[in-house]
């Protein structure tokens, strides 16, 4: 076998294995639009560029056919190969976004390594205290009453911690949709606003064949990148979020 063949079929295996991981990622960890928001692009290209061409270089340049120790070589490889695929791997992991929080007036992204596991046991409900393996989930917050939570909240915001990343003021999305849609402005006032955008709002518009008058946004804000989080004024739920900064 000559090291060009041995690095073709290295490099057939790593693309399999990049395909499948890609796939989990791109589809159900980062859905769309959250693998731009959420700073999936740059994080893929990390872990495909190590698992497709490190392992497949070193395969081509250190393969002889019939060399002295080449297993021990190859095994190697495939160790140096498959640490850095956890790494790179596990990165991804704690950079998807496992919430989508309803905020205010704008709607925040949340990746899993924003939580501590201490912080999502202080929610009892199962879809609020666990960090999703299927996509980001839509929740509400709501603020404390008490006046020593309010002011642990304040020094725990300054502190980097605020009230998006304490799961345990978590509700449904239902128990605070009105309150979002009264904070919501009109889409045409944004299409006004931002005039090189107004393409990119008028093609969703004919896409949906819902009214621009009955549609209304809010800020979605993610690690990376400004998106913007377009709502049904008459079902009150998020449609669909656009690639505008809604700021």
């Amino acid at each position: 076998m000559t090291r060009w063949k041995a690095a073709a079929i290295h490099l057939g295996i790593s693309l399999t294995v990049a395909t499948l991981v890609g796939s989990l990622i791109y589809f159900v960890w980062f859905p769309p639009p959250y693998f731009k928001v959420a700073g999936g692009s740059e994080l893929i290209i990390l872990i495909m560029s190590v698992d497709i061409v490190l392992g497949p270089l070193l395969t081509l340049t250190v393969f002889k056919s019939g060399k002295k120790n080449l297993r021990f070589d190859l095994s190697v490889i495939a160790l140096l190969q498959l640490t850095a695929f956890c790494y790179g791997f596990w990165i991804i992991a704690g950079s998807r976004p496992v919430f989508i929080v309803a905020r205010l007036d704008r709607f925040m992204t949340v990746a899993a390594r924003d939580l501590d596991d201490a912080d999502l046991a202080a929610n009892n409900d199962p879809q609020f205290s666990t960090r999703s393996l299927t996509g980001p989930v839509l929740v509400g917050v709501t603020r404390p009453t008490d006046p020593k939570e309010k002011s642990d909240l304040l020094f725990s915001g300054l502190a980097g911690k605020d009230l998006e990343k304490l799961p345990k003021y978590y509700t449904a999305y239902s128990n605070v949709e009105d309150a979002m849609l009264a904070e919501a402005k009109p889409l045409s006032e944004l299409a006004k606003k931002n005039p090189a955008d107004a393409a990119i709002i008028e093609r969703y518009v004919n896409s949906t064949g819902v009214p621009i008058e009955q549609l209304a946004y809010l800020p979605l804000q993610g690690h990376v990148d400004g998106y913007t989080m377009v709502l049904s004024r008459q079902t009150k739920q998020p449609l669909a979020a656009l690639a505008i900064d809604a700021w």
